[in-house]
């Protein structure tokens, strides 16, 4: 796992040209999807040939060798990259080889290839720009798509002119791209062998798809007599008619391009002659045609992924980098802190967990927040979050911390292994609540104590720099029991759900919640009800969220068969009801919960449209506010409601567009983090100051989102309920 020390390193050298080009792609993802009419019905339907491949996965392998052999090629099915190496390494051979050129290929990292070719004295070059970059710099690639995401135009042209010592010093993008194209060329024609990689196979026809920014694929295959594919089981899908939806999100989910620079569908062994660059004289219509070539399929742990419920749906993804541009903390680091041996992202996690194991996975694991912007993001519909947490689960059960069998015997969760001592604090987070309030306002003086904050320090890793919150005396749901209903002629009835934080820390916004729902004739009740589990899910707690799942359903069941409707006025406790649920119970259990469970402005704006009367609220009179909605709300489509409520009751609203404020609930407290934290804040900070925003009043609907804005302006936010409520 990369310290503290190591990421504000990364932060310094490579977090400036990694933001800007995520930030890039990621905004040319949101303008291209949004032309195309038909874009979830395509995420659908790629999906559905990725399901459907991988569950017929060995006989489309069978069908693809055959179809490959009748080609004219060979297949070879490699177990694992010593396998995939060895067969590589006799082609090259039995070529008599001294230059394999190779164009883009993950796979072909994931084997590393180049280290054994290397090793026989073969000359390898890589013709991707980027991957040549990194090979100049002999660095590692920093970005699925786009390895060298991580160098600007400088440090680039400063690496050429000292590794090359041209006539004249390179310095602009066109000078760097002509002498690195002549360079490539002039390595290009004396290969004997080309490499590729494949984005997809169909086993019909033996096609193989490639998509590429440069066009050096076709090149690589084109200038050699001998071409290796490297291409792992799950790139086979079954016909060249299944590409169409991939061809048409590919590019647009990785790099915001309506349709990448250049798609290539070969069936090898393909047909352009096979040219003699030392012959001048000779039309190429009379050079020969004949070239080899050999496909190699490889496993290293991807038919045992097959097997595995949780990390089979890794095996959809198409390398697209989506969710990586997306995430917020990866827009900050990159794939130097965010990755492992070959991938990197939110994807990274299950692709690392299953060819190299949770021992690498666990390096980064825990820079996935569980935010769910990739959620939306990725094309074949991954539930990457999902993944991320299962691993973190499995991550915790391997561990080994001091003094397990005291912490096992005190800590109310429902781990049969354990978790680290700081995981099962936050997991465990509802207990804290509890004696917190409980004790208060002793507890909010004790914590606050120098001597409180060295101890949590040293035991909890909690940075000494993060506020911590303050724990009301009287929680909401003991304030709601203390009080009768206003409505005497009620239009619905309704549940609020007292999640953790409203009910222990900010008690006001569930009052507010309480006044606005009556003022719009809703009677409503707060029964007592366990926190949700998004605590012990976030740490990767997953039998004890389970608990908190089937308590809370316990609870809300009986209010919902008697007609009430449930309102939540936390964000990721919504989500939970709506998505991580259905993962923690039963389908029945979850399904009528997720239909009867509504976050509160959504549930206001339908009171609204259905004939409920605004002028039962305040009017804002145009008051100005700055939003900021959570990120949970916008990947369930949310955060229009509030806006369209606020408006409606009189005031200017401007949203931010960041995707996530850094602090992502346990995440911002955590020492190792906290920088991290805080640099992914300071984007949403730069819009809330910007001019014609700096002077607005500051709404959030989450409450990591309102400690973070907190401890990054001097203007108070409050949560956009109690506006209403005022």
């Amino acid at each position: 796992m990369a310290t503290a020390d190591e990421l504000r390193e990364l932060m310094r050298t490579e977090g400036a040209a990694v933001a800007e080009n995520t930030q890039g792609f990621n905004e040319g993802r949101y303008r291209s999807v949004a032309e195309l009419s038909d874009y979830e019905e395509l995420k659908s339907e790629a999906r559905a040939i990725k399901e459907d491949a991988i569950e017929r996965l060995p006989e489309l392998l069978d069908e693809l060798t055959e179809t490959v052999e009748e080609n004219g090629g060979t297949v070879y099915l490699a177990d694992d990259a010593a396998d995939a190496n060895d067969y590589i390494r006799e082609v090259v051979a039995d070529r008599d080889a001294d230059r394999v050129v190779k164009s883009k290929s993950m796979t072909s990292e994931e084997i590393e290839v180049n280290d054994t070719l290397e090793a026989d004295g073969v000359d390898v070059v890589e013709t991707d720009l980027g991957e040549w970059v990194l090979q100049v710099a002999d660095e590692a690639p920093s970005h699925i798509v786009a390895p060298a995401i991580h160098k600007s135009r400088e440090s680039i042209a400063e690496l050429f002119n000292e590794v090359f010592d041209p006539d004249e010093p390179l310095e602009t993008a066109e000078e760097l791209t002509r002498f690195a194209r002549e360079k490539l060329g002039e390595k290009i024609v004396d290969a004997e062998v080309g490499l590729t990689g494949a984005n997809f196979v169909t086993a019909e026809s033996g096609t193989m798809a490639l998509v590429t920014s440069e066009g050096n694929a076709r090149k690589t295959v084109a200038a050699t007599d001998t071409h290796v594919a490297v291409a792992g089981v799950e790139k086979v899908i079954p016909t060249v008619g299944d590409l169409h939806p991939f061809v048409e999100l590919i590019g647009r989910s990785g790099t915001g391009q309506d349709i990448t620079s250049y798609v290539s569908l070969l069936t090898p062994p393909v047909e352009t002659p096979v040219v003699d660059f030392d012959d001048d004289e000779t039309p190429l219509s009379e050079f020969d045609t004949d070239r080899e070539f050999h496909l190699v399929l490889i496993d290293n742990g991807r038919m045992a992924m097959r097997e595995d419920d949780q990390l089979r749906e890794t095996l959809y993804c198409i390398r697209c980098s989506a969710c990586a541009n997306s995430c917020a903390n990866f827009q900050s680091v990159g794939g130097h802190a965010f990755g492992g041996e070959t991938y990197s992202g939110g994807i990274a996690t299950g692709w690392e967990a299953g060819i190299e194991g949770l021992d690498v996975a666990a390096e980064f694991n825990d820079l996935c927040t569980g935010c769910s912007r990739c959620v939306n993001a990725c094309p074949v519909e991954i539930d990457i979050p999902w993944i991320n947490t299962v691993v973190r689960d499995r991550i915790n059960r391997e561990g080994d911390e001091p003094a397990d069998w005291l912490v096992d015997g005190l800590t109310p969760d429902a781990e049969p292994d354990s978790p680290s001592l700081q995981k099962r604090f936050f997991g465990n987070f509802e207990t804290v609540a509890k004696l917190g309030t409980a004790t208060a306002p002793v507890s909010n003086w004790l914590a606050s104590t120098g001597l409180s904050r060295k101890a949590m320090a040293w035991a909890l890793d909690i940075d000494p720099r993060r506020e911590l919150p303050s724990f009301e005396r009287e929680t909401f749901v003991d304030w709601a029991r203390n009080r009768d209903s206003t409505v005497e002629d009620p239009q619905r009835r309704a549940v609020v759900y007292p999640d953790l934080y409203t009910n222990h820390v900010q008690v006001s916004r569930g009052k507010a919640a309480v006044k606005v729902l009556e003022a719009l004739g809703v009677d409503v009740v707060v029964p007592a009800v366990a926190s949700s589990g998004r605590a012990p899910l976030s740490q990767g707690m997953v039998a004890t969220a389970r608990t908190h799942a089937q308590r809370v359903t316990e609870t809300l069941a009986p209010h919902v068969d008697d007609g009430r409707d449930v309102i939540v006025i936390e964000p990721s406790d919504h989500a939970m009801f709506q998505r991580e649920y259905e993962k923690l119970l039963d389908e029945a259990t979850f399904t009528d919960l997720a239909e009867n469970s509504y976050e509160v402005f959504e549930y206001v704006y339908g009171l609204l449209e259905n004939g409920a009367a605004v002028g039962q609220l305040p009017s804002g009179d145009d008051e100005a506010l700055a939003y900021h909605s959570h990120c949970q709300q916008r990947t369930l489509g949310l955060e229009a409601h509030t806006v369209a409520v606020l408006e409606q009751c009189g005031y200017d609203v401007v949203t931010s567009d960041v995707e996530c404020c850094g602090m992502a609930g346990s995440f911002g407290y955590k020492s190792d983090y906290y920088e991290l934290s805080m640099d992914v804040g300071d984007r949403l900070r730069e819009q809330l100051e910007a001019n014609g925003v700096q002077d607005r009043r500051v709404v959030a609907s989450g409450t990591s989102c309102l400690e973070q804005i907190d401890a990054l302006l001097e203007r108070h936010p409050s949560h956009p309920i109690e506006l209403l409520a005022e």
